[in-house]
């Protein structure tokens, strides 16, 4: 089953390689790198962990944590447009099913969001977990350089990576952060500094850049 699986990505990659021989796009690259990193992941024998979550009441709606083998690998709005796609990835990249509790892991990340919304802290320490590719973890890492009250915008994320010409992917790879406020995504804005997309509602974005008296324009419609 392994070999029918392994033969059908190679071909998958080498129709893209093919396909983008004479005209590249970030997004094409993107493709690329997901499917040669999550090989691994597909192949990789893993004993079957489990998630433990609980849900937090923030200001801005209720979030759900999670956490496994001592670090958190999710805080995500309960009515997010990606809730499901991110709960799919995580179970798969960690082999992992989801389980109401609680921990002391969970017990911190409450902790930490109480102070960060009586606005007493403006850092987190408590130690993450990530689940993705290559690329979408060095996004996410990127993320966590931008200082509180700050804004940066896609464009800039982008030449930080140094992938100036991969702005969609960078946006897309932002958009699938699993760990919200925590890897602070939202501060991630329009080249213009208007606010875009965002997985818990562009007025959920609004009211945290607020909190963090951040910098940035009206609400665009994308």
């Amino acid at each position: 089953m392994k070999k029918i699986l392994l033969t059908g990505m190679v071909w998958i990659l080498a129709l893209g390689v093919a396909g983008c021989s004479a005209s590249r796009s970030a997004g094409a690259d993107e493709i690329l790198v997901s499917f040669v990193v999550e090989l691994p992941y597909l192949f990789s024998m893993k004993k079957n962990t489990t998630i433990t979550c609980r849900r937090y009441a923030s200001p801005c709606g209720e979030l759900l944590l999670g956490s496994i083998e001592g670090k958190l690998c999710l805080c995500n709005w309960m009515t997010g447009k990606n809730r499901d796609s991110v709960d799919r990835r995580l179970g798969r990249l960690l082999d992992a099913h989801f389980e109401e509790g609680g921990d002391e892991v969970l017990d911190r990340a409450a902790r930490e969001l109480d102070e960060y919304f009586a606005e007493s802290r403006r850092e987190f320490d408590i130690p993450l977990l990530f689940a993705g590719t290559d690329f979408q973890k060095a996004v996410w890492r990127e993320l966590l350089t931008i200082p509180h009250g700050t804004t940066l915008s896609y464009r800039a994320l982008s030449a930080r990576l140094g992938m100036p010409k991969a702005v969609r992917a960078v946006a897309g790879a932002n958009g699938a952060n699993a760990i919200s406020i925590f890897v602070p995504c939202h501060r991630v804005i329009g080249s213009d500094g208007t606010l875009t997309g965002y997985g818990g509602g562009l007025p959920v974005k609004k009211a945290l850049l607020e909190l963090e008296k951040a910098s940035f324009k009206t609400i665009s419609k994308s």
